[in-house]
């Protein structure tokens, strides 16, 4: 089947599974990316060895009668931020690959809050595209149970080893699965995470602080200690009793911090006083 990818490396081996099963590429369309949380270089790199043509803004009405042309058959849609609408009139497919159990999650990027609410299950999902994110019918889903120690990190792999999976189901069974696709119903919206929810509240128990540091992992949570701001991915913790004041910096060994929660005590591993970034040092 000729097809075009719209996504970046988040989900770039949704792209190599259809071109590993014969899929035809005729275009990638991507985003431009930070090289800090989102990248597209994999993705970008392959579709150039691949002499595709590579469009890194919107697509347009003018773009998906293009690919009419081309004799494209399917818009395989994994990673990509930009609402498209009206491919109904040049394509027989368009799906997107999403990170969640529709229809619950609906939204730019679930996987912290998934954590954060401590669920026992996530899922990955193909839907068909509609005018609105997320909403349309379910072509394919695969569902995975998670656990109390679930990290961004390892919910993320799990998010990428479903989507590679479902992606050789749509590789091989696109018209019969599409014809299947039942209406997702009434779902819940989950907003992009705030500043807040993304910070360290050392007033809260060892579970809720950890549950925190858990839910960004790498992409790395806020924390205060003392008058320091930091960037935190990596803690663990015991419960003691104390009389410090929550967020105070108990003890220090190297580059081991240890802090005051309110139920006990929290020793921060991995982390760094500056920003994100490739530059970053240890």
């Amino acid at each position: 089947m000729r097809f075009a990818f719209a996504g970046i490396d988040f989900l770039g081996d949704v792209f190599e599974t259809l071109l590993a099963k014969g899929w035809e590429p005729v275009k990638l369309f991507s985003r431009p990316c930070d090289s800090i949380y989102d990248f597209n270089d994999i993705t970008v790199a392959r579709a150039r060895a691949l002499r595709l043509p590579v469009q890194t803004s919107r697509i347009h009405p003018a773009d998906l009668a293009g690919l009419k042309a081309m004799g494209c058959e399917a818009l395989v849609v994994a990673g990509y931020p930009w609402l498209i609408k009206g491919w109904e009139r040049h394509l027989p497919y368009a799906v997107n690959f999403h990170p969640s159990p529709l229809p619950m999650g609906r939204g730019p990027y679930p996987l912290f809050q998934a954590i954060l609410d401590e669920l026992p299950e996530w899922g990955m999902t193909v839907h068909v595209l509609e005018p609105a994110f997320d909403t349309g019918a379910i072509v394919t889903q695969k569902r995975f149970s998670l656990n109390g120690t679930e990290r961004h990190d390892t919910l993320l792999a799990k998010c990428q080893i479903a989507a590679k999976e479902i992606s050789l189901q749509l590789a091989d069974h696109l018209p019969r699965l599409w014809a299947e696709a039942r209406p997702q119903g009434p779902g819940t919206y989950w907003p992009r995470i705030t500043q807040a929810q993304r910070t360290v509240d050392w007033s809260g128990s060892i579970r809720d602080v950890l549950r925190t540091i858990r839910a960004f992992g790498s992409i790395e949570a806020f924390a205060q200690i003392d008058s320091r701001y930091i960037y935190v991915w990596e803690a663990t913790g015991w419960q003691e009793p104390h009389r410090y004041r929550p967020g105070t910096l108990v003890h220090r060994h190297r580059k081991h911090m240890v802090v005051a929660a309110r139920d006990g005590f929290i020793q921060v591993t991995g982390w760094s006083p500056y920003a994100p970034g490739p530059a970053r040092g240890s």
